[in-house]
């Protein structure tokens, strides 16, 4: 087989249709082009909620859940009910959110070569006063350094600094509660706790994530200064979180350390399965859409070479009585196929990148996800090499049809006819 010669035939018959080959390519090239576009911004989108979502949220959170005492008498009262009376209105125990020995867990999680670090936290419901108004709300006793690792709470902030936390009394509050409560950087807010300890700490930043239930009520201090305004020791922690290097293990690490250190546990995938969810089916419509619009152009290719058969009948029926086999007539149509998908699949995978850089900056500002300017784009190039993967396929599969119907032309029949 002359792979040079059937080449050259196939090139030669493409010329000759050249408008329609040109059609047919258009088509590879548009449906590759919005395969690329849709996949990149719908995994960018995919790529900016999950980071949204992973900045504020730790790979593994232990602490301590409130429930009542696993062994309730009422248990007890079962197994002797024929002579004991039973015990109603049981009240749950609280154990207390505190985790026991928190500074000792946190130094043997930091020698942990799965964990990138650790950011211990207290978290606590207070009242927000600020003249006449008086708003319920949570404060985060946070370890500065650790927390702006791990979360980068920095991306956040609207007006201020968080290393100003560093500072003795200092508070950072959220946007939704600054207006409320009509508070800028510089003034101070008056917190109380449920236990009736009261403080004045100075406001050194406001954050805005974009989520109103959080912006509403939420607030950072350092740890120290969570400690002393609920009036607990150096060593009180509600809250220790981690994040890990490999982050799909979460779920298996956050169970061996619910055995070791006996505290509750949560990964990141449990605590956002619905998030999760949403995204892989983001991606399956994306791939998806991008599929049929290959399927079509496939369609269109495969009209054109059928079509272009019909017309070659005489060309096919000489090559066939001048030694060509039929194998070396089905190459010619599948050279055919192949050459319209590569130039089309090129060309597509160009104005892909030229649409989804455009559609990088076209401004995207609102108040719900204040850290974002422009429409999000994921360049990964697996989303180009499988583009031109399947354009090469579907072109390939399109062609195969009227290459094999080809190939079985019988040059006598076609002589005779004419």
């Amino acid at each position: 087989m002359n792979y040079k010669l059937i080449l050259n035939i196939a090139l030669h018959l493409l010329q000759a249709r050249l408008k329609q080959t040109v059609v047919a390519a258009i088509g590879v090239t548009f449906s590759i082009a919005m395969f690329i576009s849709l996949v990149s911004f719908m995994n960018g989108l995919n790529d900016l909620l999950d980071g949204l979502m992973l900045n504020r949220t730790p790979h593994i959170l232990l602490y301590n859940e409130i429930k009542p005492t696993e062994n309730q008498p009422v248990y007890l009262a079962s197994e002797y009910k024929n002579n004991t009376n039973f015990i109603h209105s049981i009240k749950p125990k609280d154990r207390g959110k505190s985790i026991y020995d928190g500074k000792n867990i946190i130094k043997f999680l930091k020698q942990d070569p799965r964990i990138i670090d650790v950011a211990p936290k207290v978290t606590n419901p207070v009242l927000f006063n600020s003249g006449t108004i008086e708003i319920s709300g949570i404060i985060n006793g946070i370890d500065v350094l650790s927390e702006e690792k791990l979360f980068k709470i920095s991306d956040y902030i609207i007006a201020g600094k968080v290393t100003d936390l560093l500072e003795n009394n200092s508070i950072i509050i959220g946007k939704g509660l600054a207006d409320k409560m009509l508070l800028e950087v510089g003034d101070i807010i008056k917190i109380s706790t449920s236990k009736g300890n009261l403080a004045s700490l100075k406001i050194v930043g406001i954050s805005e994530i974009g989520i109103a239930d959080i912006d509403n009520i939420s607030s950072y201090t350092s740890l120290d200064t969570a400690q002393k305004l609920l009036g607990e020791p150096t060593n009180y922690i509600t809250d220790i979180q981690l994040k890990l290097y490999d982050m799909v293990s979460a779920p298996i690490v956050a169970k061996e350390f619910r055995d070791k250190f006996n505290l509750d546990t949560i990964d990141y995938q449990t605590a956002n399965s619905q998030f999760e969810t949403g995204s892989t089916v983001r991606t399956i419509i994306s791939y998806a859409v991008g599929i049929v619009l290959l399927i079509v152009a496939g369609f269109g290719i495969y009209n054109i070479l059928n079509m272009m058969i019909y017309e070659k009948m005489d060309s096919i029926a000489i090559l066939k009585a001048t030694g060509f086999s039929g194998t070396d007539v089905k190459w010619i149509f599948i050279s055919l196929s192949v050459i319209i998908g590569l130039a089309g699949g090129i060309f597509g995978l160009l104005f892909g990148y030229i649409f989804s850089s455009i559609i990088d900056v076209i401004p995207f500002e609102t108040a719900a996800l204040p850290t974002v300017k422009t429409y999000p784009i994921n360049y990964d190039p697996v989303y180009y090499f499988i583009g031109i993967i399947f354009a090469l396929f579907t072109t390939t599969i399109a062609g195969l049809f009227p290459a094999l119907k080809a190939s079985k032309v019988d040059p006598v029949e076609i002589i005779r006819g004419k």
